[in-house]
């Protein structure tokens, strides 16, 4: 039986008063980790999912140059930013390549999701262009995946360098619903939910989406990564 996303949220919500008084650290000593993105829907969004299992780690925007992202993978991609964030600022460095990538169109838009009606990376023209390409296709060929590729970097230690990736499975709504989120998110119908009650991502609250998305699903690989810093 799949849990409804308000019971997702009543779950991480449990799950981060129990992470902090079980894991909170032993002095007021806080670590910071940089997060190769200026997109600060996704800082405050790794914030969240970190504090669970890490309340003494400080995610940080990145505030250098960006990179030329020319790999043709998420893993690649999330490499060269996660690599050029640790250089820039000589702290332990993530970076996540995520992306939308739809069963009909052959996965696409996958890493060029942020590009897809453009390098302006305009999200309400690239959701706009999707639904327009899709608007002949009906259920059930509208499914999806949002697929999260995080890369985890330490400056001046090749040997801790990690690539852990985490999917989200669902299908596209035919038309946007909800506020919240960002990016696809008010098209996208997560898979397991209660038959009736769908809703897009954008309709969900932050914590039912930080409780279960591609993003979480991708940290618990790297969680266990993070607890050396």
């Amino acid at each position: 039986m799949t849990a409804h996303p308000d019971d997702m949220a009543e779950a991480i919500a449990a799950a981060e008063a129990e992470s902090v008084a079980a894991n909170a650290p032993a002095s007021d000593t806080v670590h910071q980790i940089v997060l190769a993105t200026h997109n600060r829907h996704k800082v405050e969004e790794f914030q969240a999912i970190v504090a669970l299992t890490r309340p003494d780690l400080i995610v940080i925007s990145y505030d250098g140059p960006e990179p030329v992202e020319d790999g043709v993978t998420f893993a690649e991609n999330a490499l060269i930013k996660a690599r050029a964030a640790a250089e820039h600022t000589g702290l332990p460095a993530l970076a996540d390549d995520s992306g939308i990538c739809v069963d009909v169109l052959g996965g696409a838009p996958g890493v060029f999701s942020a590009y897809w009606a453009g390098h302006a990376k305009d999200a309400a023209a690239n959701l706009e262009l999707l639904l327009d390409q899709l608007s002949d296709i009906r259920d059930p060929h509208r499914t999806a995946q949002f697929v999260s590729t995080i890369a985890f970097v330490v400056p001046g230690d090749a040997s801790r360098e990690s690539v852990v990736e985490g999917v989200w499975p669902g299908r596209l709504a035919t038309a946007p619903a909800g506020d919240g989120g960002f990016g696809y998110d008010p098209v996208f119908v997560p898979d397991g939910q209660p038959e009736g009650e769908e809703r897009t991502v954008g309709e969900w609250s932050a914590a039912q989406k930080n409780a279960a998305s591609h993003r979480a699903r991708a940290f618990e690989a790297l969680a266990p990564l993070l607890a050396e810093l």
